[in-house]
């Protein structure tokens, strides 16, 4: 079966440096199968029209493909209702759409809103800026050094002025799965908002919002074989009532003189402009295609190679991985004695090995870690122990290289 995945996305049958590709970045971004790139491909060829606005078929075709995909990605994460689900460019999108659609209008100083030192700079920045605008307060759960929450005095962090609590689900850098529905219920027992960054989640397991209970949830089309450009905001419908717009403009209206505006419903009132009519349709046969296979064989498949890496890379010397949580996802982030990880990931290249090296836009926990950068491998449904043995072999020969 594996194989057969493999044969579905053509980049992975090309070479790399005249070596055949080693693709371990899927933490940044996934590679396409066949079925999605034909899905855009087709869209355009035979059905490109606008959505919501045309009275004739070729429109109101693609209105329902459009809507279609919005009811797919409702039953993938587990809420019976569409209109929660808000069609934006990505996670970082998303986050900003909370922030500024109910952080503006709900926070005031004093209140505060709480993060944790795991997260993404798209976790981080938006509350910046919103406790700029707003006066609140922001305070972070600090990580422990083997990657993990401090959540030993929850107390200490979740008090009658939190008012949000936006975390990141599993980790870019570490791996860690967080406890998000114990986190979301500590929130809940202070009143708080609860938002939850499942970009490295949603592709990787089965996700129910309806469980986890959170308010919003945020991931992004291109870490689940999704093209760019496309991601998804999950919030409850009573909430997202309440909020103000993101951005103005068509669609999202109901009426519009020289004066005012009125709002459309529910998801339209957040999808301002001409949508992204084909990325959603490429969303829709990523999910598909991940439904086909089975979410819980996607998430055995990670785990069989986390594991297979993780005693792999061990048994390196001189290599130091970071992260040592018993719940993690298929993210290894690692450093090799006296070779920068820039360097390291430029010789990879060489053997047409491809990994991410960098901050990995989670400086907070380069900071704690005492790093600058740090190497890392993430693995997805096309990967195989055996690119994993061509990673190690190329990491050896390149710290040879460099201890001579």
């Amino acid at each position: 079966m594996l194989k057969n995945i493999r044969n579905d996305f053509p980049l992975l049958s090309s070479t790399n440096r005249a070596k055949p590709l080693v693709y371990l970045d899927s933490a940044a971004t996934t590679q396409k199968p066949r079925q999605v790139i034909d899905a855009v491909s087709s869209f355009y060829e035979s059905n490109n029209a606008n959505v919501h606005r045309g009275i004739y078929q070729l429109s109101e075709q693609a209105t329902k493909s459009y809507e279609n995909v919005r009811k797919s990605v409702a039953d993938f994460i587990g809420t019976a209702d569409p209109r929660s689900i808000i069609f934006t460019s990505g996670t970082t999108e998303s986050i900003n759409l909370v922030a500024y659609a109910w952080g503006r209008k709900n926070l005031k100083p004093r209140d505060e809103i709480l993060i944790t030192e795991m997260e993404h700079h798209s976790n981080i920045v938006p509350w910046q800026l919103t406790t700029r605008e707003t006066g609140a307060n922001l305070r972070y759960i600090p990580i422990l050094k083997n990657g993990t929450l401090d959540l030993s005095d929850p107390e200490k962090y979740f008090t009658k002025k939190t008012k949000l609590v936006s975390i990141i689900h599993q980790s870019n850098v570490f791996g860690t799965i967080n406890p998000v529905k114990q986190i979301i219920d500590y929130a809940k027992s202070v009143g708080a908002i609860t938002i939850v960054d499942a970009a490295q989640s949603v592709p990787h397991a089965n996700i129910n919002v309806e469980e986890l209970g959170c308010d919003f949830l945020a991931f992004s089309g291109h870490k689940m074989l999704a093209p760019t450009g496309i991601g998804v905001l999950y919030g409850k419908t009573k909430i997202l009532e309440e909020m103000i717009p993101f951005l103005g403009g068509g669609e999202m209206i109901s009426s519009v003189s020289m004066e005012s505006a009125t709002w459309n419903e529910i998801p339209y009132k957040f999808e301002a402009g001409t949508p992204k009519i084909a990325q959603v349709i490429g969303l829709g046969a990523a999910i598909e295609y991940l439904n086909k296979i089975g979410m819980d064989d996607v998430q055995k498949h990670g785990q069989d190679l986390l594991k297979y890496a993780l005693i792999s890379l061990s048994n390196i010397p001189e290599l130091t991985i970071y992260g040592d949580s018993t719940n993690r996802g298929a993210v290894i982030s690692f450093n090799v004695d006296n070779v920068h990880p820039h360097d390291l990931a430029q010789f990879l290249d060489q053997d047409g090995i491809a990994v991410r090296a960098g901050h990995h836009c989670a400086q907070p926990i380069m900071t704690k870690l005492g790093l600058s950068s740090t190497t890392r491998a993430s693995f997805y449904l096309y990967n195989t122990k055996k690119e994993i043995d061509a990673l190690c072999e190329s990491i050896v020969k390149t710290k040879n290289i460099f201890s001579i």
